[in-house]
Formats: C-alpha cells, structure tokens, sequence
C-alpha cells in the first residue's frame, strides 16, 4: 500500500495584473491604454524591436507624447536617470514598453520612481513582465528588490511579436522562463497552484523548443512557449527565487555576462547542486520533461537545441570563479540546500567547464527494500560502464540504461511482457536484409528518426528543411544527364522536375551532387519490385555552372511502408495506418557545405497531417502544379503532366553547427 503523504500547509498571494494572451491582441492596446485613464504615452522600445514598436506606433497613435530606445541589459540606474528626464519633459502619464526583459526592467525602474502605470508588450520569454521583482544594476553591484508598485498594471501578449525572435535567444529566453519555474518548485514558498503552474510550464518548454529549433516560423510552438513564460513568471511573482537567481545576477550585475546566456548556461547546475536537498521536486521535474534524471535532462536540453553550456564561452574568466562564489554566498538567502563557498565554487567551475552534471549516484541503505534494490542495480548496471576509453559512449549507455530501467519500473513490466519485446525485437532482426531495414522502420515509426533529424539537421533556420532519410535508399544511383527522365519508363503521370541549389545567401552552387528517388504510383520503390532490371525512379545529377538541375519522373504516390513484419504488426495492435504522404527523397551535397537529406510532399495529397513516420515539415509541402500542352523542353506528353519549381538552400560547413 502506497504512504498517503502528509498534509501540506501553504498560503498563496494573486497578484493584481491584466493579462491579454493571443495572436493580433496588439490592435487592443490603445484601448487598454484608455482603460488605464491614460492619455500620455512614453513609448519604450528599441532598434531590435522596430517592426514590433512600428505596429504599437500606429495602434497607440496620437496617445504617443514621446519615446525612449536606451535599455540595456541589467537595467542601470544612470540609463533609468536619463529615460526619466524624457518622461518629465512630456509629461507622460503612462509606460507602454515594447521588447524583452532589458526593457520591461526600464519600465519597472521608471514605475517604481513615478507611481506611473505600465503595459508590456513582451516580444521574448523572459516572463519578468508578470513579476513584482526589479533587478537595478548600480557601481558594478546588482541589487534585487520586490514591491507592488512595479508589478506593470496590464500585460499583452502576442504571439506574432515573437515570431522575428532568433532561434539563439528564442532558445536562452526559453531556458530563463524553465529557471522560473524549477526554482519556484523548491521555494520555501511553493503551494499547490504554483507547482500546478510550475510543472505545465516546464512541460510546454520542454515540448516547444525543439518544435521551434526545428521550424523557427512555428506559430503553434511559439504560442506554447510564450503561455509557459507567462506561467512560469506569474511563478516568479509568487515565490521566492533560491541559488539559481542569486548566482546569476552576481555573474550578470558584477562581470557583465549576458542575463539570458548565463541563466541557461547555469541552471542545470543549480539543479545539481540542489537536487539531494530536493529530490522530490527534482523527480516531478525529471517527469515533466520526460527523462529520468532532471538537472542532466535539462543540460541535454539545452545542448540539443544549440543553447550554451559553458560560462567560459560567455566570456567569465576563470579567474574570477573564487570572487563570484564569495559574492554568492556573502548575503544568506533561502536555497533547499546549505550554500558552501566550496560547493558553489565547484559548481562555477562546472559551468565555466560546459559539463554535463552527472545523474547522481543512489547510496543503498544497509536493509535493501524492493525500491531500494532496483536503485542498486540500475547504478550497479550504469557504473560497468565508468571505463569506457569513449566518455560519451559510457555516457550514452549509462542514460540509455536509466531510461530502460525506469520503463520497466514505472510499468511494472511482467515477465511475460519482457520476453513479448525479446520476441519483437529477435523477429524485427530476422526480417532484415540488404533491402529491407525493419529496424530503420521501427525508428522511423516510433518518431526516433525524426527526432534525430531535427536535433542534427535543422540548427541553420535560414536552410532547407531536413527529412528523415527512410530505409530504401540505396548508395551509388545511377548517373543521369541534365533533361533525364529517371523514371526510365515506369507508368505514371509524368512530372518535370526544375531544381535550384543555393547557399543561404541565394548564391547558386554549380557541379552539387543531387540523388533523387521515389515510389511509384503504386507505393513501391524498385528494390521492393524484383521484376525491375536495375534502378528505376531513381538517380544520380549535377547542377549546372547556375545552380539548377532538371529532370522528368512521375508524380510520387503515397504508399504503405512494409506491414507485413513486427512493425506492421504494432501499427496493427494500436490502430495506426502504415501510410506516407507522397513524397521525392533528395540528397544534396556540394563541397564545402553541409549535405542535406529532404523530401518534397505533394501539397493536396492524403496523409500529410498522420504520416506514419512523422516526417512532414510544412516548409517542405510544395506545389505540384499541373500542366497541358507543351512542356518545357518541348518534350511531347499526351493528357496532363505535373511541374514541381523548388530551390534548396544548403549551410556552408563553417555556418553550420556541429552535429
């Protein structure tokens, strides 16, 4: 019989702000403005927010008295001093800020000194804008202070004014809302609404950011992490902030380090640090993200979406960690765990490092209990793997045991259960071959193959969208001349195929290497049909002196993967269709940029929102127009024939990160 846990006691304080959330809200804001009784507006903004600001200019209209584009980061008092001296000269009787938290810090440090009321407009995730908390920045020491008067009266939230943000500060200002939330889970103050609050927000970050890494213009991705800064900050405003907060305004307001850079480079490590003092929270955490470990999941987080990991990177000198960690500890505050200088020192070295915190080790009792014992084992499993001449291969094991082991724990996986996916797995080898990858489909069915793709392949917003590669590519296609039809015969409705390559300067690459291949209009691709003398639908082509490459095939089909194995047979046992949206596979290389693996979808064809494999981008769904008559090499082709105009654009390998 599971312990009923003992009862909690808790008390809860709303703060009074009026938040509007949405897509287009901006049109509401002189109306809001109006509500406040305000008719004078000093407008903060600046250059980096201009498309932004230029909308709330001719939404806000005559109300604008006057504007002020100085904020920086920190929120310096001499910079607050001279924006006052703006307000006082128009006599400005509200703050309409436009931008992230540098200049919702302004607008706060002015609130405080004048009693004026304010309305955000946030364009990052930061979520200060729903606190009562300012961070002012004087004589090189940054000073925290919470009062009502500069919680901002009204906050409105717009997704499309995210949507400009760049996908590095998307992802940093992201990581700064997850501290919000973390922290407030283990704050003395915590109760049950905050930790409702804390845990979704953490859950939609979790989700969101690497939907956004892999589609920066996803709207819906975007929307979900603006709702979890807007939670996690109304967290924020409700509970006290521990070590994570306090180590990162010393890094920020004594040696310059960028705010949203250093929360994500810290909190992974705060987490560790904290995390024997909290174990409960850090498990309620570890399965709001889905892992088993949270302060590592967090740092593999970061890592996979391309956020930094290391305070050496920010520029922190490592000379200066002793100092950081004196400061840190000189003033007591509330933290689960007892601040040493040596345990934060170690833990700044750590960071300034990039390491990855390590899942912390379970020291078994003397009288091993059931839990106690599975604990044992799984580290038992996870320290056979401490001497691996490869560290991230020991490392990759020892995760990859955790979660197996806690599968099967948090399941209570039977016997007879366990010996099912031995079976499984021992049938899904047996059934392949040189042309038949069951275990690609099994990946590629269970989303593992596009999740690969999006954490290797799509770091560079301003390239082509990347695809899974698929099981029935086959090296070293035949080459084919510009003009080719690689179809070489096979039936169906004839398309002509006009490509560009470029870099993502729209510089054209001459001499690319272009592989192309495709199903029929059946569904089946060559090695599935024995009755085929060598490739069909598939080949080999090289762009020309300006970039492009054209050739004829026939218009791709959707088409079931293999169902007739163990992967059919688990699509079969959950009621799941085996189909892919029609599709033509490429892959591109040219030298001295990154290859890319795609696929182009037949915008209007079936599937395209449940493809089995998960693989359709909306980036990637074109337009395969349909044409009579003449075709553009004048080649005769009776009844309809189908046209497809695409450029991809390709990183040079020193744009494009490291995988």
């Amino acid at each position: 019989m599971r312990r009923r846990k003992a009862m909690r006691n808790f008390v809860h304080t709303s703060h009074p702000s009026r938040v509007i959330f949405g897509t287009g809200t901006v049109v509401q804001v002189r109306d809001e403005v109006e509500r406040l009784g305000c008719s004078r507006v000093l407008l903060l903004a600046g250059p980096a927010v201009a498309k932004a600001a230029a909308r709330v200019r001719d939404v806000l209209g005559d109300l604008i008295v006057a504007e002020f584009d100085g904020a920086v980061m920190h929120t310096p008092v001499e910079v607050t001093e001279r924006a006052l001296d703006v307000l006082r000269e128009h006599s400005a009787d509200c703050l309409v800020a436009v931008g992230g938290g540098s200049t919702t810090g302004l607008a706060k440090a002015l609130a405080l000194r004048t009693d004026l009321p304010q309305l955000i407009l946030p364009t990052t995730y930061a979520g200060s804008e729903v606190t009562p908390v300012l961070g002012e920045t004087h004589g090189g020491r940054k000073v925290t202070q919470s009062s009502p008067a500069i919680l901002p009266e009204t906050v409105v939230y717009d997704v499309e004014f995210t949507r400009d943000l760049p996908v590095g500060m998307s992802v940093t200002s992201g990581v700064n809302a997850l501290a919000h939330a973390v922290e407030a889970l283990y704050s003395p103050q915590a109760n049950p609404v905050i930790d409702g609050m804390a845990l979704d927000a953490v859950g939609r970050i979790a989700r969101a950011l690497p939907a956004l890494v892999a589609e920066p213009s996803d709207t819906a991705a975007r929307a979900d992490l603006l709702h979890a800064a807007w939670l996690a900050g109304t967290c924020l405003a409700s509970v006290g902030m521990g070590l994570h907060h306090k180590l990162c305004h010393t890094l920020g307001g004594t040696f310059g380090l960028p705010h949203a850079e250093t929360h994500t480079v810290i909190l992974p490590h705060a987490m560790a640090y904290n995390a024997p003092a909290a174990r409960d929270v850090m498990s309620r955490i570890a399965e709001a993200l889905g892992v088993a470990d949270a302060p590592s999941g967090v740092f593999d987080l970061i890592a996979s979406v391309g956020g930094p990991t290391s305070l050496g990177r920010l520029g922190m000198a490592q000379a200066d960690l002793p100092e950081a960690a004196r400061l840190a500890v000189a003033t007591p505050y509330p933290n689960p765990r007892e601040l040493t200088y040596q345990g934060i020192e170690s833990l700044l070295e750590d960071a300034w490092r990039g390491r990855r915190p390590a899942a912390p080790a379970v020291q078994a009792p003397p009288a091993l209990g059931p839990t106690s014992d599975l604990e044992h084992l799984t580290e038992q499993v996870v320290a056979s793997f401490a001497d691996a001449p490869d560290p991230r291969v020991g490392r990759l094991l020892g995760d990859l045991v955790r979660h197996l082991h806690h599968f099967v724990t948090s399941n209570d996986v039977t016997e007879s259960e366990w010996q099912h996916a031995i079976d499984f797995l021992t049938r899904t080898g047996q059934i392949c071959t040189s042309t038949r990858q069951e275990f690609v489909l099994l990946s590629d069915t269970l989303g593992v193959s596009s999740i690969v793709d999006l954490l290797t392949n799509s770091r560079t917003p301003e390239t082509t969208p990347s695809a899974v590669l698929g099981p029935f590519y086959t090296d070293g296609p035949p080459e084919a001349a510009q003009g080719a039809d690689i179809s070489r015969g096979v039936a169906g409705t004839p398309l002509w195929a006009d490509i560009r390559i470029t870099d993502t300067d729209d510089h054209p690459l001459p001499d690319a290497v272009v592989d192309v291949w495709q199903a029929n209009k059946d569904g089946f691709y060559d090695v599935q049909l024995p009755e085929h003398e060598g490739p069909v639908l598939r080949g080999r082509l090289r762009t020309d002196a300006e970039g492009r490459l054209r050739f004829w095939t026939i218009l791709p089909a959707e088409y079931p993967i293999p169902d007739d194995g163990p992967v059919g047979q688990m699509l079969q046992a959950v009621s799941r269709h085996p189909y892919r949206a029609p599709h033509l596979h490429f892959m591109i290389s040219a030298p001295g940029h990154r290859r890319l693996v795609t696929q182009l979808f037949v915008k209007g064809g079936p599937y395209l929102d449940s493809d089995t494999v998960f693989g359709v981008k909306e980036g990637l769904v074109i337009d395969f127009a349909p044409g009579t008559g003449p075709t553009p090499d004048g080649r005769a082709v009776d009844g309809e024939w189908r046209s497809l105009q695409f450029t991809f654009r390709i990183a040079r390998i020193a744009d494009a990160p490291a995988s």
